[in-house]
């Protein structure tokens, strides 16, 4: 049912929350868990978002039954978990993406490589807890390449958001093509999901193991095969 409630009291300025949910939709962007937002938002709305989810917090700890007034451990907690949600653990949604320059291939380079363990940090969209994992990424170049230490960057900017990490490698995957437009790509990671390690069936040694391949990986059997061993071999030397 639509609601009939204004979306301010007159005189009154909207929540902040609001105010971008509205832009958004009048625009037809999508603002799903592990969408980017950050072209979206106006100067200075970030830190007015960061105080209205510190007042939401606040009341869900209220709701928890928790005495935030005079139990000095949790008095600040609902600022922390704002700051928390927006800067760091959720910055991917709320933040640009790291300035990644890219570099003609000079050399024409079509050797593949790999880049790994890349430590992923990301957080079940189910849940809100911990995906904690590693990441391999294999390059065949084409016309641009960028620095190994970008690699980083930009999956650093996309796991720090709300996923599932089926999702999670795809979105990567779009982001590298974009980036350095190679001839093929390799992505596998693998993690360990804390909606299973710390509730639920609560198994502790579970993880689960994905990948992506585009281009000559996809179309190229033993360029695939071939990455696949690199990681086990990057693997068996990490012990």
């Amino acid at each position: 049912m639509t609601s009939t409630l204004p979306s301010s009291i007159p005189g009154q300025l909207a929540p902040v929350s609001r105010r971008i949910r509205e832009r958004l939709e009048s625009a037809g962007v999508p603002f799903l868990a592990n969408d980017n937002i950050a072209e979206h938002l106006n100067e200075g709305e970030l830190d007015q978002l960061e105080i209205e989810v510190a007042g939401k917090v606040r009341e869900l700890l209220r709701s928890l039954v928790i005495d935030i007034d005079n139990d000095h451990n949790t008095e600040e907690t609902a600022e922390r978990v704002a700051r928390m949600y927006l800067h760091e653990v959720f910055k991917g949604r709320y933040h640009p993406q790291p300035k990644i320059a890219s570099f003609p291939n000079v050399k024409k380079l079509d050797e593949i490589y790999t880049v790994g363990p890349i430590t992923v940090r990301s957080a079940c969209s189910h849940h809100l807890v911990p995906i904690l994992g590693n990441c391999w990424i294999g390059i065949k170049p084409g016309e641009r390449v960028i620095g190994l230490s970008k690699f980083s960057r930009v999956a650093d900017w996309v796991f720090s958001r709300p996923h599932i990490q089926e999702e999670a490698v795809m979105i990567l995957a779009d982001e590298i093509e974009r980036l350095c437009e190679p001839q093929g790509l390799a992505i596998l990671v693998k993690a360990q999901h804390y909606c299973m390690k710390w509730r639920g069936v609560k198994e502790p040694q579970t993880s689960m193991v994905n990948s992506i391949v585009r281009g000559d990986f996809r179309h190229d059997s033993s360029l695939k095969a071939e990455f696949f061993e690199l990681v086990k071999q990057q693997e068996s030397m990490l012990g």
